[in-house]
Order: C-alpha cells, then structure tokens, then sequence
C-alpha cells in the first residue's frame, strides 16, 4: 500500500547511511523482531512517536529534520487517501 511514503523512503535511506541492519535497529529500540523496522521501510506502517524520537537519535538526525519529514509524510498519505475518496479509484480525472 506504499504510495510515495516519504517517511519510509527517508527511514531506510538513513539506515543504511547509518551502517545497520534492520535487527540491529529494531534490538537497539527494544523490539525482538526486525519485521518491524521492515514494515516502517516499505510504508506498510509508521514507528509510534516516541519511537521516531529514537530514530534522531540512533541515524544522528536532528529532531525537527525528522518531525518535518514524518509531516510531509502524513500530509502526503492523507492527501492521497482523500483524493481516492472524493474522485474514486482511478484518483482526479
């Protein structure tokens, strides 16, 4: 269900910038799974807030570098959404 998910794009870029694994993420933030931070890269869901937080500090990415980016991400996923309800399925024609 990915559609430009700006966040998840931006997640994985800054992983792997950062060297790590997916596992390494997801033990570093207290999940036994990597299925999670998997799911937050392929835009199938986003991490909590809370999480995020700790997503700055792990990539070494200033906070509101990333609360603009998880914006633009939401404001994008809405737009999407809502222009699907109001024209249909085949979006604005």
């Amino acid at each position: 269900m990915k559609e430009n998910n700006i966040l998840a794009d931006f997640l994985r870029e800054k992983r792997i910038e950062s060297g790590q694994s997916q596992m390494d993420v997801a033990k570093k933030l207290g999940y036994t799974s990597a299925q999670f931070v998997s799911n937050w890269e392929r835009g199938l869901s986003s991490p909590p807030i809370h999480t995020l937080r700790k997503l700055s500090e792990l990539y070494q990415i200033p906070p509101d570098v990333l609360f603009d980016i998880t914006l633009k991400s939401m404001i994008s996923q809405v737009t999407s959404d809502l222009r699907k309800k109001f024209y249909g399925k085949k979006g604005k024609g």
